[in-house]
């Protein structure tokens, strides 16, 4: 889901933005995707290990102001200057096991892709892409390749298909090989690098000073902004403006066409909804088969996110609580009516009052108490709401904080060692290269103040009008041309877009204002809990999406599951 910062999405809670559908992946199973060939000897590549970029004004962007962002329609294998990228060959090979996972990755192949660093100039340094695929199980029946993301931004598509492949409908299995590459700026694909493990553990942990000082409130923020971007800028300079995700619908074209394939098709969770809808805009013509799941508008600004995010999870979290009350022994109380209150009051003692965990006796602080907490209603009421309850209570009758800090590590994206897999660097470093570096105005700001105190009057209680005087990026070293507007693809097939009725993360309006501004697109419902619908053991949504996927049978206009 691409959001703004964490503190313009839940102001005074250090929550981080909620929009990593690879950790709802984790709980609910919702999902949510070559090498060799180098693009030309003389082209450079750059060196993306730690310390090893060019910091600003050496090559990248020269400092605040500097607007850099790819122009819609971008011309792809008719540009004769991309003629050496589109070329390559990729050399897939079988993929070396990831003794981290369950799975035999050596059924699996990988390769790398080389694309431009920067499109407006082709001809100079270049970075790769890692991708990795599991060909079509059936013989004499492959459609085509169906590539995917999981969401972000930041997910990883390689890891999403080493733990997902495996899950997909036997005829989705036969009909495509499946692709799972990493966006650039994630994972093995020229990762950006912003903070040391050291520093993202106290990042995470930190509640900062009490919400009603407002001046060390805002000290604390700048603080934080400024030490993220002063990272970002030594560690991976030359990438920051290159990030954004028009680039990455574009490598995506690439690997289209090194497949084999004439038209793309694609899977996108959450934020991969952005990613496929970029994709439409850039070359309507060579859509194939694309389903957005969960969707992002496109059209909304960053703060129109952040209030559709705020008052999603508000609402999510209320119906738990209403749901827990009338359960026996629920932690939060037997009154419906309070059961909320009574969750968000405890979740904001813990600033003064944290709780001790089994988890390299770190404490669970509030920022990390609401990140378990927020984590968990990515999930549907099945899995989900079980695994909250569990959680509440045993940091409220046992003192034991243990649960929610483990929540909160698989959220941010740190493993039991304390190593961070990057997901949450390129989750803030991707969205201000989407264009969120533009500072609202005060009669803005006051507006979406009121609206909170309206609809989210719990998860706002705490916000002043500086939480959102700047949409997360205002150390950036650069702006970006990208703006917020509506993607109509003209000329594009049929496009399905998938919505959830009590999603969280990205509210079913979205997806409905998505399905309308396209012009050819239908929307399918689910009536229900969760982020993200497909794949998550829905019968009705899974048939009607690989009914679309195999046969290119679109499910009737207005068709609901529940």
């Amino acid at each position: 889901m691409r959001t703004p910062s964490r503190r313009a999405l839940f102001p005074r809670r250090a929550i981080p933005a909620a929009a990593l559908a690879a950790a709802a992946v984790l709980v609910s199973g919702c999902a949510v995707g070559g090498t060799g060939g180098v693009a030309g000897k003389a082209r450079e590549s750059v060196d993306t290990t730690p310390g090893g970029t060019a910091a600003p004004g050496s090559g990248g962007p020269s400092g605040p102001g500097l607007a850099i962002a790819p122009t819609p329609g971008g011309k792809g294998q008719n540009d004769p200057a991309l003629t050496s990228f589109y070329t390559q060959k990729p050399a897939w090979k079988a993929c070396p096991d990831d003794p981290e996972t369950d799975g035999d990755e050596g059924e699996m192949q990988c390769a790398k892709v080389r694309v431009p660093l920067d499109y407006a100039k082709p001809e100079g340094k270049s970075i790769e892409i890692s991708a990795m695929r599991l060909q079509a199980s059936g013989k004499g029946k492959r459609i085509g390749t169906l590539f995917t993301n999981p969401g972000g931004p930041g997910g990883s598509g390689i890891d999403y298909l080493k733990s997902w492949a495996a899950e997909y409908d036997a005829d989705i299995r036969k009909s495509f090989d499946i692709v799972g590459f990493d966006p650039r700026g994630v994972g093995e694909s020229a990762k950006v690098v912003c903070l040391s493990d050291e520093q993202r553990d106290r990042m995470n942990a930190e509640d900062g000073p009490d919400p009603k000082d407002t001046a060390a409130s805002d000290a604390f923020a700048k603080a934080q902004d400024e030490e993220f971007s002063a990272g970002c800028q030594s560690r991976s300079g030359e990438l920051l403006p290159h990030v954004g995700t028009r680039n990455v619908a574009r490598d995506m074209d690439i690997l289209r066409v090194l497949a084999g394939d004439p038209k793309l098709n694609y899977l996108g969770y959450s934020y991969g909804t952005y990613l496929g809808a970029l994709y439409a805009e850039e070359f309507p013509d060579r859509v194939g088969r694309l389903v957005l799941d969960g969707a992002v508008d496109p059209a909304a600004d960053p703060l129109d996110d952040s209030i559709g995010q705020t008052v999603g999870f508000e609402q999510s979290f209320t119906r738990f609580a209403k749901d827990c009350a009338k359960r026996p022994s629920c932690p939060l109380g037997t009154d419906p009516a309070r059961a909320a209150l009574v969750g968000v009051d405890f979740l904001d003692s813990l600033r003064t009052n944290p709780l001790p965990s089994r988890l390299d006796e770190r404490k669970l602080t509030s920022s990390l108490g609401w990140t378990g907490m927020i984590r968990l209603l990515y999930a549907d009421e099945d899995q989900g709401w079980e695994a909250l309850r569990s959680a509440f209570d045993m940091a409220m009758k046992r003192g034991d904080g243990t649960a929610f800090v483990a929540y909160a590590d698989d959220y941010n994206g740190r493993d039991e060692n304390g190593r961070y897999d990057g997901s949450m660097d390129a989750l803030r470093v991707i969205g201000c290269a989407d264009g969120m570096a533009e500072a609202p105005s005060p009669a803005r700001v006051q507006q979406v103040l009121d609206q909170l105190r309206r609809e989210a009057p719990l998860f706002s209680r705490d916000s002043t009008p500086a939480d959102f005087s700047g949409p997360g990026c205002p150390s950036w070293p650069f702006r970006t041309a990208e703006k917020p507007h509506t993607v109509k693809a003209p000329g594009s097939d049929p496009i399905l877009v998938i919505g959830t009725t009590g999603d969280p993360a990205t509210p079913y309006a979205a997806s409905e204002r998505l399905a309308a501004g396209f012009e050819n697109a239908t929307l399918l419902t689910l009536e229900g809990e969760g982020h993200t619908a497909y794949g998550r053991g829905n019968a009705c949504i899974d048939a009607a999406v690989d009914a679309y996927l195999t046969q290119g049978k679109m499910p009737a206009e207005g068709k609901r599951c529940s």
